[in-house]
Formats: structure tokens, sequence, C-alpha cells
């Protein structure tokens, strides 16, 4: 492999990792929001 190969494979790498990152933090964020929901369906039928 020439090293323009290695750059690019090293480049394409870094950018999946990030992609990957901000996913899971979106995953995330929804899985918060829909437990604040569910908590907040469960108060309402303990009223």
């Amino acid at each position: 492999m020439n090293r323009s190969t290695i750059a690019g494979l090293l480049a394409l790498t870094v950018f999946s990792l990030s992609f990957l990152a901000a996913c899971t933090n979106t995953v995330h964020g929804a899985g918060e929001d829909i437990e604040k929901a569910g908590q907040e369906v469960q108060k309402k039928t303990d009223d």
C-alpha cells in the first residue's frame, strides 16, 4: 500500500468513528425522552 491509500483509509476510519459516536448520542437522547414520556404516563395513571 502506498501512503495516499493509507491516508485515505485513515481519514475514512476517523469519519466513520465520528459518525457512529454522533448516532450513539442521538439514540441515547431519544431513549431519555421516551423514558420521560413513560414517567409522565405513569404519573397520570397514578392520579
